[in-house]
């Protein structure tokens, strides 16, 4: 979380005084409706009809998106290789199967190894927007407009950023976003799902209400309930988010006008490249993204004085070889319920190995993040800028 301060405890406040926690309820009888009214300016940002806000993150939004729109067991979903977890498992969530892709030098999936991955199964792709960064989603649309497939966009690092002059999420027939404590803004969790299509909207209000049980929800549904999970949000996260909605576009501006800064200062440096990127205006500026010759170089940069960088194949899980479950195939409480086993599913794509995205891996441990605080100030950014371009000299 980069901001947060009195104005979310003034509205809180207001929440709890109104002893009206619960998402749901009548605004003559003292309701905030924080949620609902979350969930409208939420979708007028992004640009789409129809947002739900939710309790269970990125990953919630994810598997809403994949069961509105039918995804399920006999299905592959196309995962970048340079992504969290999550993304891979969402489709698992649903019954089907990830099939894992590579990234580009952009970090964002590499749309001629998804043509490469593309089998007569083939039903979503999911382009993530990693730390900020958009994918190239004029690529991925076409591919998935080509073959009749669903995109599936993962914004859950990139809440608020853009892509040729449109925001994120609103590109796919769906879009997921994350308000975790990690993300651009926060409510400790929670996340959000979108759409520009009302069955979709409906069938994803169904999933993550398990059948919409509560009469204010069930009203106005355009298709047949059914039973799906429980990720309703409550008003004590949208009371949280609404004020961080309004602190959005400063931070997004301050993130992007320090990124830029070290763009430009640090463009024709010695030894170092700025990795290139779909679109820089619409990059959040999460981070600087620096590319190197070797690993040993990125590694001597990053850990040079001042620098305080980090490379992304450091990151855990985050990174394809790391997904253990998934590589091994351990997945859900009984092996009935672990798709790899399902019927529908076998001779898919599923020969996974830890090496299996060579370029993804050596992508990752070529680069180098440096990660820009919105508070800091002239002297530090300046400060800051000189350490990267001391130790790029030093290479």
């Amino acid at each position: 979380m980069y901001r947060i301060g009195d104005e979310e405890v003034e509205e809180l406040r207001r929440v709890i005084a109104s002893k009206n926690l619960f998402r749901l309820g009548d605004p003559a009888k003292g309701h905030q409706q924080e949620v609902a009214r979350f969930e409208r300016e939420w979708a007028d940002l992004i640009g789409v009809e129809y947002a739900l806000c939710l309790s269970g993150g990125g990953t919630a939004a994810l598997v809403c998106g994949l069961a509105a729109l039918g995804v399920g067991p006999g299905d592959e979903v196309i995962v970048p290789a340079y992504t969290w977890m999550a993304t891979a498992t969402a489709a698992l969530s649903v019954g089907a199967i990830p099939v894992i892709a590579e990234v580009d030098e952009t970090l964002a999936l590499d749309p001629d190894d998804v043509e490469r991955k593309l089998s007569p199964h083939t039903r979503a792709i999911i382009p993530v927007h990693m730390v900020g960064r958009p994918a190239n989603l004029e690529r991925l649309g076409e591919i998935t407009r080509r073959h009749g497939l669903w995109l599936v966009e993962d914004a859950s690092q990139m809440d608020g950023g853009s892509y040729k002059g449109r925001r994120v999420g609103s590109w796919g027939d769906v879009g997921a976003f994350s308000f975790n404590d990690f993300k651009i803004i926060s409510c400790g969790e929670g996340g959000a799902f979108v759409t520009h299509d009302r069955t979709l909207y409906d069938r994803a209000r169904i999933y993550h209400d398990s059948l919409t049980t509560f009469p204010t929800f069930a009203t106005d549904l355009s298709v047949e309930t059914f039973v799906g999970g429980q990720y309703r949000a409550s008003e004590i996260m949208g009371a949280i988010l609404r004020v961080q909605l309004q602190r959005l576009p400063g931070l997004l501006s301050d993130l992007r006008r320090i990124r830029k800064r070290f763009e430009e200062e640090l463009c024709g440096a010695p030894n170092l490249r700025i990795a290139p990127n779909n679109d820089s205006d619409g990059d959040c500026g999460v981070v600087v993204a620096l590319q190197f010759d070797t690993e040993a170089q990125a590694r001597a940069f990053a850990r040079a004085p001042g620098v305080h960088g980090g490379l992304p194949i450091d990151t855990n899980r985050h990174v394809y070889s790391n997904w253990g479950p998934v590589l091994e195939k351990r997945i859900g409480h009984h092996p009935d319920m672990n798709p790899y086993n399902h019927p529908k599913n076998q001779g898919l794509q599923t020969d996974y190995s830890p090496d299996m995205c060579p370029r993804t891996l050596d992508i990752l441990a070529r680069t180098v993040y440096v990660k820009p605080d919105p508070d800091w100030d002239e002297s530090e950014v300046i400060t800051r800028i000189e350490a990267c371009r001391k130790a790029a000299q030093a290479l």
